[in-house]
Formats: C-alpha cells, structure tokens, sequence
C-alpha cells in the first residue's frame, strides 16, 4: 500500500509498518559546495537501511532494511519501494515473515533479469522484482559465510557475492574472519573466486564494463582499499586507499567511481588518479544506488535511519 506524506514532514514509526517522508532541501548543507552537488530530498523512517537499488525498467528505488544488528537472524527484514519520480510515496515491497518471505538482515541487491537478488547473512534471497513474491534462495551455510555484504551482476549473468567476515552485533563489529568474494553461477552454483585478510573486509562491489573487471571497497577499519580484480585472477589492483570503512561502490557510465565512508563520513568521486570528497557530512553512509535516468545517487544512512538524494555535477573536463 502506498502512502503519501506532506514534504516536511517528519515521521516517527510507531508500528511496525514502513512511514516514509521526503523532506525538500533548497541547499546543500555546505554552501562552499553549491557548484559541485545539490541535496534534492530526504526520506525519513526506515530501521537500519544499508543499500539501495534503482531499477530502470520500473524507475524506482529499492532499499534493504535491517531493522537491528546486521547479524541477526530475526525474521524483521524488509524491502521497500518508492518512484524515484516521486520519492515522497514509498510502500513496503518485501516483508520479512509475510507472503512466504524470509528476511533477517538484508543488505546488498542486484537485478538479473526478473529477481531482485538480496544478500541476507549467509543466504542470497531472490525476489521478484515487480511483486515481490520470493523465486529463490542460495544457501551458502554449507560455505561458512558470515557476513554477505554485497551482490553484483557479471557479463555472463553470474554473481558476485561478498562476504566481509564481520558479525554485526549490539555490542559492536566483531571480525571473526573468513574474508572472501563468491561466485554464484547460473545453475546457483557456488565456488569461492578470492580470499584471505589482503581482502580488508570486502564490502561493496560493482562490475566495470569498460575495464572487464569487479570493482570491490574494503570495510577495513584502519585502512580501506579500493581494487580491482579481473576474472580467473586473484591479483588484486589497488586504484585508491582511505583511512577505513568503505562501504559502497557504483560506477558511472562516464567511468567515475563512487564511493561511500565511514570514517570521513563522505562520498568519494574517484576519477583519472584523483579522489574527491564530492558529498560530506553523511554519517555512516551505506551501499548509494545511481539513478542513471536522471544523474542522482540515493545514500543510506544506516543509524539516521534515513536516505538522502543528492544529484552530482558532470565529470570536470581534463583543463578544469
């Protein structure tokens, strides 16, 4: 069911149930960054969302909720949906416990064909993507997973998967280890593609066309890489280093990168050797999805609670 909301209103949940509200923001909160991104809204109201995903065919946003730890497996998970037109109205897509569908803490997603594809602990989930109604489910128990982050689509239709190797508790972020990078074929069927600490936390992930290669951030604590690896290799290629906690990765089709934060609470533009601090002030920003219709990112804050809109400038040319 969908809702629809006054734009500047706030929204306190008071059920269960999903209230979003989409607060219109006029400026930046850094004037010194007018020229280079503009904040368009703000939805408020969701538990715990940690990744969103446009989907172009519909145009509309997806976003995971965890609704507590990301390690628990409580069955509270949920999906909602909202027009990335009209982000004021938003209906809750995926409920965890309803209609058949299991969701504990969902996080990562990717679309392949008809399914949503959902990163769920130690499962992958697959959904449909204009009911919702569950089509699949890819246990990677039997790998030992601990902690599935993000989901991507290769070329050929088969899936990456990370696992970061972290448990997400209410006492903190534990690592216990297991730092790896699945692939999941057409056939579902499961083989580990990369290993080992030299992984730093794999987080988000993404594929780069143009350079034939999987784009992966590290949630390492004290030291985040950006890197690339080429299928059938385990050579990884550094492209840029930060002080901790990468969480988010998507490439634009002019070839920019995109990367969220935590430990600077930003989002990075990454482009040509250089890293730019494009957006700041985000705290604890999550797995961002590109709305490629219109040149937006929509960026989870996973304790706010919230996700914000922003739209970025064009590349700089190489003289500016």
């Amino acid at each position: 069911m969908a809702h629809r909301f006054h734009s500047a209103m706030r929204v306190l949940l008071a059920t269960g149930a999903l209230a979003a509200s989409c607060r219109s923001a006029p400026e930046p909160r850094h004037p010194a960054e007018l020229s280079r991104a503009r904040q368009l809204h703000v939805l408020q109201g969701f538990r715990s969302p940690e990744s969103v995903r446009y989907d172009p065919d519909q145009d509309v946003y997806f976003v995971s909720n965890m609704d507590g730890p990301g390690s628990s497996k409580d069955g509270n998970g949920y999906i909602v949906r909202f027009p990335a037109a009209d982000p004021g109205r938003s209906s809750v897509f995926v409920q965890g416990g309803k209609n058949g569908a299991m969701l504990d803490a969902p996080k990562g997603m990717a679309l392949h064909g008809d399914t949503l594809w959902v990163a769920d602990i130690d499962v992958l989930r697959g959904f449909d993507r204009r009911t919702g109604a569950p089509l699949a489910t890819v246990d990677l128990r039997p790998q030992r997973a601990v902690l599935l982050n993000d989901v991507a689509v290769g070329p050929d239709g088969s899936l990456r998967v990370t696992d970061s190797g972290i448990a997400m508790t209410r006492i903190g972020v534990l690592h216990p280890g297991g730092d790896r990078i699945f692939a999941v074929g057409p056939g579902r069927s499961v083989s580990v593609v990369a290993q080992g600490a030299a992984l730093g936390r794999p987080n988000g992930i993404t594929w780069d066309p143009a350079g034939r290669r999987w784009i992966v951030v590290s949630f390492d604590p004290f030291r985040s890489e950006v890197y690339a690896l080429r299928p059938g290799e385990s050579a990884r290629t550094v492209l840029a280093r930060g002080l901790g906690r990468f969480d988010g990765v998507e490439r634009l089709a002019d070839g920019r990168l995109l990367v969220t934060c935590w430990s600077d609470s930003s989002l990075h533009v990454l482009s040509g050797g250089s890293d730019e601090r494009m957006i700041r002030d985000l705290w604890q920003p999550a797995d961002l999805g590109v709305d490629t219709r219109r040149g937006e990112v929509a960026i989870p804050l996973v304790l706010q609670g919230r996700v914000e809109i922003w739209r970025l400038p064009p590349a700089r040319s190489a003289g500016g």
